[in-house]
């Protein structure tokens, strides 16, 4: 009788050699190495695991990966496949190596779209073509939330770049990831080097992040960084004393006399003692761990006041920064957090006034170049009495060029067909618009308020704003990376001091301020034509970036606020070691 059952493909013979000799029936276009691997270890026998099945075929290992069949392999019939046995450990060790080998190169892959997703936000938010679904900007700010205008445009996005990077460098210290974290930190030096080095030595950032790689190097024990640690340490250390003054006179006047750094020679002055002590200079160790003693003894703050400050409705941990900075001093450390309090509120009036640009700025479109439309150079057309709207569309036209904007609205032809342009997108947009309301008429359910919308308010990207005090006022702190004091000099460089910071400017707004908005966005729409957008915009790592976006900070002094219990521990190790050296 015949069969129902369609007949099976012809099995392929191959031949096995080596440790099990046999032949066996395979398909050819289904099995993979992993498979034949596994058939070969069953033949073998005692229980041998397939990971210690090695084969060789035309001279070259077959692996596992990529899961190709036999025949992708180049396997074919009647072929001779050789056959090995690995010892238990090797077979471990073989793994491991593979496992490690994986792990280091999807590290690799990790740290070039962390260069390249800094570099690309850094672009973006330097030369005006930050995107549309992007509801922050990136600006430069002193310590004192004043706007710094760093030397070039190239300067610029060098030192957002290097900024991004190294917050990212210290969230990973904080997660105990040093060895991540130290590969973070070399690219963000790098990123700094890309810097004018006269615009930037005057700031505390570079010193720090020297400071940042060495401490990395001391808690992986990376005792073969101790040369290269000891030249860091010295490019700190003149860093400092650069920016901060001698023994931190400038930064003391600057700070109204508070000791903020006090964290950071703990730990600057224990590096030198650990690589003073390794390099056999007792006499130095000793000098700069006691005075790194002396200072971490000063940095322990009394439970009574931190409770103090807590009963006036501050937050532990701010209170407990404001009193390390102080010096104890209940008073001057109730000033200090109000005036991080007037920092956060006056900074969230301009992060709204700055969304407000942005929403404006996308009523006009992109330029060609994929830029926004320069508010400043807008502000200056409309004051000669121009028409906003025809402004806009002669800046973006022309590349936000304010010369070539000028001569188009002066030449009355040029003027009139710019109108008559704007009018027929309007018309196109507005019949758009009704018949996209109309169809929403039709299938949306009904409402009580015919005129609602239904939209997000734009929000922070931080995500993670400081808690607010028990008394309902706004939160300490401040929404930068890094730390500058106020005000930039004539030649627009910022002052001596503390470090520049990167201000992620992004404030939710309420929802009826955004529908207003909506009302004229629609009122005077951009439509994209012929000239708009003509340079595409790049493929963008949008995970990354949001990655390096949300871990800004949004703290002026975090910089300074170090918890220094490691430092202490690690000073009174290295001590004891001089000690029993000396008794020795």
């Amino acid at each position: 009788m015949a069969s129902d059952e369609a007949p099976k493909p012809a099995a392929d013979r191959i031949r096995v050699v080596g440790k099990w000799v046999g032949a066996l029936e395979v398909d050819l276009g289904a099995w993979t190495v992993p498979m034949l691997r596994a058939e070969v270890a069953q033949r073998v026998g005692d229980g041998v695991e397939p990971e210690r099945v090695g084969l060789i075929f035309g001279g070259r290992v077959l692996k596992d990966e990529p899961p190709a069949s036999l025949r992708a392999a180049g396997i074919k019939a009647n072929a001779k496949v050789l056959s090995s046995l690995t010892s238990p450990d090797r077979a471990k060790e073989i793994a491991a190596e593979a496992a490690k080998a994986k792990a280091e190169e999807e590290h690799a892959a990790r740290l070039v779209r962390l260069w390249d997703a800094a570099k690309a936000m850094s672009q973006r938010h330097t030369d005006g073509s930050f995107l549309e679904d992007e509801d922050y900007n990136l600006d430069l700010e002193d310590q004192s939330g004043q706007k710094v205008m760093f030397g070039s445009v190239d300067d610029m996005k060098a030192l957002k770049m290097a900024l991004m990077l190294h917050q990212k460098g210290k969230t990973q210290m904080k997660k105990k990831m040093y060895k991540e974290a130290l590969d973070v930190l070399i690219m963000a030096e790098e990123a700094f080097s890309l810097c004018d080095s006269k615009l930037i030595e005057k700031v505390d950032n570079v010193p720090m992040l020297q400071l940042d790689i060495v401490w990395c190097y001391f808690v992986l024990r990376d005792v073969s960084c101790l040369e290269v640690a000891g030249a860091r340490l010295e490019k700190a250390r003149v860093g400092f004393e650069r920016s901060h003054g001698k023994d931190s006179s400038r930064f003391r006047v600057l700070q109204s006399g508070r000791q903020a750094d006090l964290a950071i020679y703990v730990r600057l002055e224990l590096l030198e003692g650990v690589v003073a002590y390794h390099n056999g200079q007792t006499e130095k160790a000793r000098g700069s761990l006691t005075s790194a003693q002396s200072k971490y003894l000063q940095l322990q703050v009394p439970d009574e006041a931190i409770s103090m400050l807590m009963d006036m409705g501050y937050e532990a941990r701010s209170a407990k920064r404001a009193l390390k900075m102080t010096g104890y001093d209940i008073q001057s450390s109730v000033d200090l957090l109000c005036e991080e309090r007037e920092k956060k509120i006056h900074r969230q009036e301009e992060d709204r006034e700055r969304q407000r640009e942005i929403l404006e700025q996308m009523r006009y479109g992109k330029t060609p170049m994929n830029k926004a439309v320069d508010l400043q150079k807008l502000k200056g057309l409309t004051n000669i009495g121009f028409e906003k709207y025809l402004a806009a569309e002669a800046l973006r036209i022309n590349e936000n060029d304010a010369d070539k904007a000028l001569d188009l609205l002066t030449n009355p032809e040029e003027n009139c067909i710019l109108q008559n342009k704007i009018q027929a997108r309007r018309r196109r947009a507005t019949r758009g618009s009704s018949s996209s309301r109309a169809a929403a008429a039709r299938t949306a359910p009904a409402t009580n308020n015919p005129q609602a919308f239904v939209s997000a308010p734009p929000h922070a990207v931080d995500g993670n704003a400081p808690p607010h005090a028990a008394d309902g006022n706004a939160p300490e702190g401040n929404n930068a990376d890094g730390n500058l004091p106020e005000g930039n000099d004539v030649d627009g460089n910022p002052p001596d001091g503390n470090s520049a910071q990167l201000l992620d400017s992004a404030e939710a707004m309420i929802n009826e301020e955004t529908a207003n908005q909506d009302v004229v966005m629609t009122d005077e729409e951009v439509v994209n034509d012929e000239d708009t957008n003509s340079h595409p915009v790049p493929a963008r790592d949008v995970s990354m970036e949001s990655e390096l976006a949300h871990e800004l900070t949004g703290d002026a002094l975090d910089d300074y606020d170090i918890e220094v219990s490691d430092e202490g521990q690690a000073i009174a190790e290295y001590m004891s070691l001089l000690e029993s050296a000396a008794s020795s």
